[in-house]
């Protein structure tokens, strides 16, 4: 064996997640346009700041954060993922670690018993995060974290309390990365596009042409892993978890899913708990 690299589901070299947070209004529409074009995603939730029942607001407001209700009825069984955006959407590198607990645990009790799952996903409010929060995130059981930090690469994360993004949504980068994602041999590494953003934008800047355009041009299509965060995340840790013999001929799998790897140029599979001879 000279070199291993992993492959996503069915053996795909590419995957892609959005990511989108506060809970906005907009978000109906924006599922409504990934759902079409096959794409998933991860929504992050301030529990804390759902809007009254019975809201209705000015015409003009663009910043519209759905009540509780409404947002049981978007995300409940849309097969996206609900995940912990804190309680009231403080700058977390502010406040002290046991603030950063009470925000992120509250969010993430709320949460759980609205939708009945559990939830283990961050992003961070602002995109703010220091040492000391990641260290309190850590121990509400938190496994990822997304920050709004732009690499304009498809490598997949190392720090995942610290997980950084391809590019924002209004990334003027945007169109070449995703002509480069699209088009471009991935040769032997995996290619992760993860795209991030508010859909509050879209009303904003006028530019809900824009999200469509890019969900028809990566959207459903038989070479790309379509995903939520966590779904992403699980995957990386059971591969990572794969073991080896010494001389690399035989690879067993310890896990509960399928894995894929590509190894000399030959795209392999391991079952749940099986070992393979690598030729």
């Amino acid at each position: 064996m000279t070199s291993v690299f992993l492959r996503f589901p069915n053996g795909k070299a590419k995957a892609l997640t959005l990511s989108y947070d506060d809970g906005v209004e907009q978000d109906i529409r924006l599922l409504n346009i990934m759902n079409r074009h096959g794409l998933k995603g991860t929504f992050n939730l301030n529990s804390g700041l759902y809007a009254p029942e019975g809201t209705v607001y000015p015409a003009d407001r663009i910043h519209r954060r759905m009540t509780m209700s409404k947002s049981t009825e978007v995300y409940l069984n849309s097969g996206h993922e609900v995940a912990v955006h804190t309680l009231t959407h403080p700058y977390l590198d502010r406040l002290p670690s046991d603030r950063v607990v009470y925000e992120v645990m509250k969010d993430r009790e709320n949460l759980e018993k609205q939708f009945g799952v559990i939830v283990k996903g961050m992003a961070y409010p602002y995109g703010n995060t220091s040492d000391q929060a990641v260290e309190a995130i850590k121990s509400c059981g938190i496994v990822y974290a997304r920050t709004t930090v732009s690499t304009n690469t498809f490598d997949i994360p190392t720090d995942w309390l610290r997980m950084p993004t391809t590019c924002y949504h209004r990334s003027p980068a945007l169109r070449k990365l995703t002509t480069t994602f699209l088009k471009e041999c991935t040769d032997n590494r995996p290619y992760l596009f993860s795209l991030w953003g508010h859909s509050y934008d879209f009303d904003t800047n006028d530019s809900w042409h824009d999200i469509e355009v890019f969900a028809e041009q990566v959207g459903n299509r038989d070479d790309i892993w379509y995903a939520t965060n966590m779904e992403i995340y699980e995957y990386v840790q059971d591969y990572n978890r794969l073991n080896f013999s010494v001389d690399g001929t035989l690879v067993q799998n310890p896990t509960g899913r399928t894995i894929w790897l590509f190894v000399n140029g030959k795209t392999l599979s391991v079952d749940p708990g099986k070992m393979i001879r690598i030729e």
